[in-house]
């Protein structure tokens, strides 16, 4: 069960990047990632609500009460505010390039930022020194993005991979958060940081978007919920993390990701691109490649 629940986070991803691509598409960039942010605020807010309240168990009235009571090192909740640019950029370029080059860039940034990570280790990261054979699975996963990129527009294509290395140290901040406190306070400081960064850039970059009185909700009412898969994608994060291995976790997170980014743009297109199924080919067997390196070395380090 928890590997199917691995690869359906990687699907509510790439459904989730696509919802929120039409939603920048009905309300403007900055407006959508407010939007975003409030639905998913209220989602989490209220699911940590009615936990508590019909929860027995003295654990969770203790984390209710440090919610607000006990402070962290406070760059560790700017995993939201990194969070803001993640939607901001995903969104950008939706429309530009497609669904799956951006989720195929987003792996390749994710993959060049932990690699970053891991040689000097940041964020107080253990480390672990850069193989050269790394670099086959890297071109492997770089020739599948150019066969994924269908119109190249240098600016979607740069922000989508600045986008991919920003997760991994959003991801990190959150995770080291939620070790400290709890997954639902981290997952609550997430959005209420991230909501609270994209008022003021709302403020300062949004002002030809529609103003709030001309606000008009879409017909189309799934391009809402982009904030409830953000949090879902979370949830089931936590809960297949300490029960498969890292490996598995992050093939099918990412399997489900590139060829669910393919499936969308294939009903957006309406035809299924040759080169992008290709390109999810070879993005995978790259990443399965660098993933085996990694497997091997951790077996290594702890024999």
């Amino acid at each position: 069960m928890y590997y199917f629940l691995s690869f359906l986070t990687g699907i509510l991803i790439a459904v989730m990047v696509a919802i929120n691509g039409g939603l920048t598409l009905q309300h403007g960039l900055y407006s959508s990632v407010i939007i975003i942010h409030i639905v998913g605020l209220v989602l989490i807010t209220t699911f940590a609500l009615i936990k508590s309240v019909l929860s027995t168990n003295p654990r969770d009235e203790a984390s209710r009460v440090r919610l607000f009571s006990k402070r962290q090192v406070w760059f560790l909740y700017l995993g939201g505010a990194i969070g803001v640019s993640i939607t901001v950029f995903n969104n950008f370029s939706f429309g530009r390039i497609s669904v799956s080059a951006i989720l195929a860039l987003g792996l390749f940034g994710q993959s060049i930022a932990g690699l970053v990570i891991d040689q000097f280790g940041f964020l107080n990261m253990p480390k672990y020194p850069f193989t050269k054979r790394k670099l086959i699975g890297l071109s492997l996963i770089l020739a599948g993005i150019i066969s994924m990129i269908n119109s190249f527009e240098l600016i979607a294509v740069i922000v989508s991979f600045i986008a991919g290395a920003n997760i991994v140290i959003s991801r990190t901040l959150n995770a080291k958060l939620a070790g400290l406190t709890s997954v639902r306070t981290s997952t609550f400081f997430n959005y209420l940081i991230g909501l609270i960064i994209s008022i003021p850039v709302f403020l300062l970059l949004g002002g030809s978007e529609t103003a709030l009185a001309e606000f008009t909700i879409s017909q189309d009412w799934y391009i809402y919920f982009g904030g409830v898969l953000g949090v879902g994608v979370v949830i089931l994060s936590n809960i297949t993390v300490a029960r498969i291995s890292a490996f598995y976790l992050t093939l099918l997170a990412f399997i489900g990701q590139i060829f669910s980014g393919v499936l969308i743009d294939a009903i957006i297109s309406r035809e299924l691109s040759p080169q992008n199924l290709i390109g999810g080919i070879l993005v995978t067997i790259g990443l399965c490649v660098n993933l085996l390196l990694d497997n091997k070395r951790f077996k290594k380090s702890r024999s």
